[in-house]
């Protein structure tokens, strides 16, 4: 079957038991501050899972296009998009695991005609630091499955991603791992999950292409291997548990199922093809690169793919609405077609290559989602603008690349001496002819030149004196946002990293802290979140930091290499740039902290130094020793803080 043909025999196939097919969300979210863009097929449904009732039922279906701006840099392998579609089922509290695992297998196997006999899958090992048991009802529905296959399915426990390294296959069929693997919450695995937090196992799906192992990705190959022998083609997860307030879980009341699976990895295995950009969404972008460029794919297949791939992406954006710019989404697309344009630059592609491909792309959507015909007319305008623009800037670039005196490579080129870009002519070139840093990289790569270890801080060096150059001084704040460095100041920074660590417990994992000013009066802290905390939020929040103030916990600090700092768990602020060496402070006890956060300081040393010295109204030592005093809109998708210690 073709992706097109997958696509609607699975919506059809999920209508007829029961499901409303529901519209696509577009490719940047609607009312949601905290991400770009919509990047699964769950995200616009998130309200619901958690227990808001959808207006169409409890039984959801759809194909969810997706993009994933992290991808950018991968695209150019066999497998990695950052455009896909999402095909997704949802229960809503009615169906579970004996449903859904065997509807999914039904569907791979009878409909879509993949052999099972390369479909492996995996599930859940259970954490018993946790008590969360491990999950056989899903093994024993995936042997059962197997079985009516005349398949063996012998389970075999893996555990960790590196313990799969070591273990391999072992003749297994269903895999048991861990929590990093096979188990989903918003805030991670359970040990993260704050109280009242659902969350609860999944179960992949993975297709066998049947390729040599590659051991630069470890001794032995198991489908969480990154080789390309394995590709996971669709993930059920089981919204079963919520957490308690003694750390454990407890079953659900309403039990969720979400599901999803990759359209264009379904597709591929269809075809048996480890290559995504052989199938029917992929592949005509890439015969019409071979005939605007007159050469092969197998000669040229990264150039190709990036093209094939920043083209899905570029039409769906434009389609729903963003334009090129320097900010936000809009810089995402800019980024996307300026390296599509450098890439049709090697093919010898000279002009005209969004012309000509954008058509291609949107004939291959329009009867699927007739948004796009609707908006073709603008979407070409959009691209075939940034293309004028840009490959007047390509070109002036390119030539001033080739002046630049490049650090131990001058006239006559001589690559003997390991040549190296730096920081400060990547802004150079960024600066004065708009030439994009990625694209100095790619280009100094193409002439066998690396980068400078550190061009990245020499270019953000350049970039801070040509800031310094136009920013009026600022008076009043300094290190840390803090006004002075008095004792009732650095207590008002503690608790401001106490509050930041509660807002994430309350509010979600995606709450970032957007700025910070602190006075010995009290604090101020903005962060993203998209509407009015509620009464019971500010309560929450106020009672959690209160409860540390009480447990006077210690508060410590160490010097760590930065890598190792954030791998650890530590949380560095949005958009901040560290050195090689940071400061970690860590409140509690070191083996299980309350947070730990990338930070210059002050703060005191234990936390109930923060309940010293304070006074209710009546002149008594305060039972609330920290109150939020106001909590209101900043800026779009920021609210502001403000709070005391009374």
């Amino acid at each position: 079957m073709t992706a097109q043909e997958i696509r609607k025999a699975y919506l059809e196939f999920f209508e007829k038991r029961g499901h409303a097919v529901i519209s696509r969300a577009r490719i940047v979210p609607e009312n949601d501050p905290t991400t770009l863009f919509t990047g699964s097929g769950m995200q616009p449904l998130l309200p619901y899972l958690l227990g808001e009732k959808h207006p169409k039922g409890k039984r959801l279906v759809n194909s969810q296009t997706c993009f994933r701006a992290e991808d950018i840099d991968e695209v150019g392998d066999n497998r990695h998009t950052t455009f896909f579609e999402m095909l997704g089922n949802w229960s809503l509290g009615d169906y579970f695991k004996e449903e859904q695992l065997p509807w999914f297998f039904e569907f791979l196997t009878d409909v879509a005609g993949l052999d099972p006999h390369n479909l492996y899958v995996t599930v859940f090992i259970g954490d018993d630091r946790n008590n969360v048991p491990k999950d056989t009802e899903s093994a024993e529905i995936w042997q059962k499955l197997f079985k009516d296959k005349a398949i063996e399915a012998k389970t075999v426990e893996i555990g960790s991603e590196a313990d799969g390294y070591k273990k391999g296959i072992s003749g297994g069929r269903i895999f048991y791992y861990d929590a990093s693997k096979n188990w989903w919450s918003r805030a991670g695995e359970p040990q993260n999950m704050p109280t009242g937090e659902p969350g609860g196992p999944d179960s992949e799906v993975f297709y066998d292409f049947g390729t040599e192992h590659d051991k630069a990705f470890g001794e032995h190959c198991h489908p969480n291997c990154d080789c390309g022998r394995f590709l996971e083609i669709g993930n059920s997860v089981f919204m079963q548990y919520v957490k308690t307030e003694d750390g454990g879980f407890k079953e659900l009341p309403q039990k969720n199922v979400d599901f999803g699976g990759g359209l264009e990895r379904i597709a591929a295995a269809a075809i048996n093809s480890s290559d995504v950009f052989k199938i029917d969404l992929l592949w005509p972008i890439v015969e019409k690169l071979q005939e605007l460029s007159g050469k092969k794919y197998q000669d040229h297949v990264q150039s190709k793919r990036i093209i094939a791939d920043h083209m899905r992406s570029a039409v769906f954006m434009a389609a729903d609405g963003v334009t090129p710019s320097n900010k936000t989404q809009g810089y995402i697309l800019r980024r996307l077609l300026r390296r599509a344009i450098r890439q049709g630059h090697e093919l010898g592609i000279e002009q005209g290559l969004f012309a000509a491909v954008a058509p291609i792309v949107m004939d291959m959507y329009r009867q699927s989602f007739p948004e796009i015909a609707k908006n073709e007319k603008i979407v070409i305008e959009v691209l075939e603008k940034e293309e004028k623009l840009f490959r007047q800037t390509l070109k002036k670039g390119l030539r001033e690349f080739e002046k630049l005196e490049i650090e131990g490579l001058k006239p006559p080129l001589d690559k003997s001496h390991y040549p190296h870009i730096n920081g400060k002519d990547i802004f150079t070139l960024f600066d004065t002819y708009g030439f994009p840093p990625e694209l100095a990289l790619e280009e100094a790569k193409k002439h066998d030149i690396s980068s400078h270890p550190s061009w990245r801080e020499q270019f953000d060096q350049e970039m801070e004196k040509q800031r310094e150059r136009s920013r009026t001084a600022t008076a009043g704040i300094f290190k840390g946002g803090l006004a002075e460095h008095s004792e009732q100041t650095i207590k008002y920074h503690t608790a401001t990293h106490l509050m930041y660590k509660a807002l994430r417990l309350v509010l979600g994992d995606y709450v970032e802290q957007r700025g910070s000013n602190i006075t010995n009066e009290r604090l101020r802290f903005d962060f993203n979140h998209p509407s009015k905390m509620t009464p019971e939020e500010i309560e929450k929040v106020e009672d959690i930091v209160n409860e540390q103030i009480d447990k006077d916990i210690p508060v410590t600090w160490k010097e760590m290499p930065t890598a190792k700092a954030l791998a650890t768990g530590a949380r560095g602020h949005f958009g901040e740039k560290y050195g090689d060496t940071v400061k970690v402070y860590i409140m509690g006890h070191e083996d299980k902290p309350y947070t730990m956060e990338l930070c210059g300081g002050p703060h005191v040393e234990h936390t109930g130094v923060l309940g010293e010295g304070n006074m209710d109204s009546t002149g008594s030592p305060s039972k609330k020793r920290f109150k939020i005093t106001k909590e209101e809109s900043s800026a779009a998708g920021i609210r502001r803080i403000k709070a005391v210690l009374e």
